[in-house]
């Protein structure tokens, strides 16, 4: 495996902590949050599939194995995932264009408004993603 494939699985990796984060930041993961995040994985990042060096079975699988071991683990902290995506952002800035921020933010909102709108603690996880992906 190259280490431009290795990256690009490490950055759909980071992805699903950060689905994570944002479906988990209230302390409480719905099955709505679980379906809203696979229906997004499909309908927006397999779709990137051909632009990148990944297969799309790849990309579902990193995001969505991810996130599904993080929601089973159930001793993951939000914040700590949150965190461990902004570190691995910092670390690949190229990685992050203007059209990738943009589906990230458009998907962790729809995932914050899938269980009945957005809450106080999904709203400050937002705004800080939102902050993180301007820089």
């Amino acid at each position: 495996m190259n280490s431009t494939h290795n990256l690009t699985l490490q950055f759909y990796t980071n992805l699903g902590k950060l689905f994570y984060a944002i479906a988990a930041v209230d302390k409480n993961v719905r099955a709505e949050e679980i379906s809203t995040v696979k229906g997004l994985v499909q309908q927006y990042w397999v779709q990137i599939a051909e632009e990148k060096d990944v297969t799309e079975g790849a990309i579902k699988s990193a995001i969505l194995d991810t996130f599904n071991q993080l929601c089973t683990a159930k001793d993951n902290q939000a914040e700590d995932c949150f965190n461990c995506f902004v570190n691995f952002k910092k670390q690949n800035e190229s990685l992050f264009t203007d059209t990738i921020n943009s589906l990230i933010l458009k998907t962790t909102n729809e995932i914050a408004t899938s269980f009945s709108g957005q809450n106080k603690s999904e709203l400050m996880m937002l705004a800080k993603l939102n902050i993180e992906l301007k820089k």
